[in-house]
């Protein structure tokens, strides 16, 4: 049993229920057993007392979008928008293995939790036919790491000389995609409510994706009971070349083939009409936002308030280490704050209603906000402690305010099902100066074609 006293706490819980100086206790079971103010009473006398002065308690952050791999190919293509960046990278990516990706993942991984990440998704569609296992190299960078993970088994079936902007050389046939998806549910996916491990099923993108394996990955994924989650009305460009193949937006295309449910989370979401909007919050569709990659690359400002307005769900998501090369979910808190009001103005976005996309916001876009994304009595003890008494926050009253305007907030404790993941700034489940080593001399095997 762990009991955190004597911070702030923002509960995030559906009627935002906030303690000036309170409590959370968390029982040997890796869920908490209560929240509430003042100092817990009645607890264990063996329990471990963590007195967290200065600090504010938050659900841990949910990360509904990575590309996990990227992490060893950062820096490149600086100035391109996302299709001059991908026909750039794609020949670079054609080299990964399963060594490169799990190097890739630790240092992602560990990254994040430094940031107070304690969900992640991937979403990795690369598979070189001589690269090994890559999404086993990742699963188990996420067990070392120690965070809840939700692999998203990508795929592209749709090269170049068939009208796609991936190289043929980087694309699956069809038929070996879906099965091997299927293979992966069957090896991995962990249904349970306390879950560590769960696959979604996932074709990259409009114009790397052929219609059938849009529509057959949807199949396979109702009848398997798992999620799906793709690219979708990232750019402008993507949304011309939606009209020009397939003579509609790219939300009418995945409306048309079976992509919106309540079972489908969408990356992006920057260009979306009004119609768009309604679609999603009809259908419960839910939205990964990704204002730092979407500002990298110029995709444009993704219409949160009105999604959020109409009840979509919204979620935040850091998006691949190569278009944000920052990495951090605690400060794309920051950032989708500052997008909503660049297109908005100051009222579009609240700090409780940021802290909620990346808590809450990104527990229904994977639905698990009935276990996730809150503290509340019951739920997994998924928490982050942020220190918010050093000389960046001084002076700022509201410790939610401190949090989301203020720079990135060091993680006193993350604790992921009860057990410390961080602790005083630093990851205790691995060493981060050798993931920072292994990361660094795989990018540069990696650039000097050492993987070939």
């Amino acid at each position: 049993m762990i009991v955190l006293e004597n911070c702030a706490v923002a509960t995030v819980d559906p009627a935002g229920t906030e303690h000036e100086s309170g409590h959370v206790v968390i029982g040997d079971d890796g869920r908490i057993a209560a929240v509430g103010a003042g100092p817990a009473f009645g607890v264990d006398p063996a329990a471990r007392r963590v007195d967290a002065t200065g600090c504010l308690a938050t659900p841990g952050l949910v990360n509904t979008h990575h590309h996990l791999y990227q992490w060893v190919t950062r820096g490149l293509a600086q100035q391109d928008i996302l299709f001059g960046w991908l026909t750039t990278l794609y020949p670079v990516w054609a080299r990964i293995d399963a060594e490169a990706v799990g190097a890739a993942a630790a240092a992602g991984l560990g990254w994040l939790a430094l940031s107070g990440c304690s969900t992640s998704t991937d979403h990795h569609y690369v598979f070189p036919r001589d690269g090994g296992d890559v999404l086993a190299a990742e699963i188990d960078a996420a067990r070392r790491i120690g965070l809840r993970f939700h692999p998203c088994r990508g795929s592209m079936d749709l090269g170049a000389s068939a009208g796609g902007l991936p190289p043929d050389s980087v694309v699956e046939d069809t038929d070996a995609a879906l099965a091997a998806t299927e293979d992966a549910i069957d090896k991995y996916d962990d249904p349970a409510p306390d879950s560590m491990l769960r696959i979604a099923v996932a074709p990259c993108s409009p114009f790397s994706v052929t219609p059938r394996l849009m529509r057959e990955a949807a199949d396979l994924a109702r009848r398997r009971g798992v999620r799906l989650h793709t690219h979708l009305a990232e750019t402008v460009e993507e949304e011309e070349y939606c009209r020009a193949t397939h003579g509609c937006t790219p939300v009418e295309y995945a409306e048309r083939l079976g992509w919106l449910g309540d079972d489908v989370w969408l990356a992006h979401g920057v260009h979306l009409d009004a119609a768009a909007v309604a679609r999603l919050a009809a259908t419960g569709t839910g939205v990964a936002h990704c204002p730092s990659s979407n500002a990298r690359l110029g995709a444009g400002l993704a219409p949160v308030r009105d999604l959020l307005d109409a009840g979509a769900p919204v979620g935040l998501g850091v998006d691949g280490a190569a278009s944000q090369e920052g990495g951090q979910l605690g400060a794309e808190l920051r950032q989708a704050l500052y997008a909503a009001r660049l297109r908005g103005g100051p009222t579009a976005l609240s700090a409780r209603e940021a802290l909620a996309l990346g808590t809450i916001g990104g527990a229904r876009c994977l639905g698990r906000d009935a276990d996730l994304g809150s503290l509340e009595p019951g739920k997994l003890a998924d928490v982050a402690l942020w220190r918010l008494d050093g000389l960046g926050h001084a002076g700022i009253a509201d410790p939610v305010a401190a949090l989301v305007f203020g720079p990135l907030a060091p993680v006193e404790l993350l604790l992921v099902g009860g057990r410390p993941v961080v602790e005083r700034g630093e990851l205790r489940t691995a060493d981060a100066g050798a993931l920072a080593r292994d990361a660094d001399a795989t990018a540069r095997r990696l650039m000097t074609g050492g993987l070939e």
